[in-house]
């Protein structure tokens, strides 16, 4: 029989409000890599940088996230409302013609700090809730579906043409594209070393750094490793690339 906080989880993740957001509630999970990486042995295997572990349980207040990345078109309202810069692909400033339901790319993280704001006082993820909304319930698990390998039917990767419109691949936990389609951009500054003494609760990354943090994987990648649900990236805060986009959070204040 489920649980009553199973039951809890599993309809808030079902329960997108009205702004198109989804609610994670708060509680503890846990966070790093928890299956084996065989390369990771391999004494020839240039050495990884094993920046998942440890894994740790950890625990998050309740917030919001968008249910789907951000599209082109939302981004151009923002765009026209603000007067901010457009991406740099798009042509004298306007949205390529077709385009609007496909995620936004070639977005800064100052880009996208700015558009979440700009939308509904909305923030990025922190990396630890960004891991958190893509595991929902299971722990442990590679991707957010379980340990299954990934296939065509499940995300957009291993593609050499771009990404492809939001949400054309079923939700998983009442989000699109968590897995593949555009890299999302998470508010923490990178630590390689930064599970092992973060903060038990509501941990915010490092205080300052070089890169900022990227999860999720995107429509370029191939798998299995970058499209997993602990798998970290990252970039300078000023990138912009077609592999790379945004999706907004908001703390949960009731």
């Amino acid at each position: 029989m489920a649980s009553f906080a199973g039951l809890l989880l599993a309809v808030s993740l079902l329960a997108a409000d009205p702004a198109g957001m989804v609610l994670i509630p708060g509680g503890e999970y846990l966070r790093g890599r928890a299956f084996p990486w065989s390369d990771y042995e391999v004494a020839w295997y240039p050495n990884p940088v094993k920046d998942d572990s440890p894994t740790r349980k950890i625990a998050l207040d309740p917030f919001w996230i968008d249910a789907r990345e951000v599209t082109n078109s939302s981004y151009a309202a923002f765009v026209k409302a603000t007067g901010h810069r457009a991406p740099h692909h798009w042509r004298q400033g306007q949205m390529p013609e077709g385009k609007g339901s496909y995620p936004a790319n070639n977005v800064s993280w100052d880009d996208a700090v700015a558009f979440c704001a700009w939308d509904g006082g909305k923030r990025l993820p922190t990396e630890a809730e960004w891991e958190h909304a893509a595991r929902g319930e299971p722990e442990g698990k590679m991707y957010p579906w379980g340990d299954r390998e990934i296939t065509a039917q499940d995300a957009v990767f291993n593609q050499v043409d771009g990404p492809r419109p939001v949400c054309s691949k079923a939700k998983v936990g009442g989000l699109c594209d968590i897995i593949g389609n555009v890299w999302e951009w998470c508010a923490d500054w990178y630590g390689q070393k930064y599970y092992a003494g973060a903060p038990a609760k509501n941990p915010l990354g490092p205080e300052s750094g070089q890169y900022r943090v990227l999860r999720g994987g995107s429509w370029f990648d191939v798998p299995p490793l970058f499209l997993t649900i602990p798998y970290r990236s990252w970039a300078r805060p000023g990138e912009r690339s077609p592999t790379i986009g945004l999706r907004c959070a908001k703390s949960e204040t009731h």
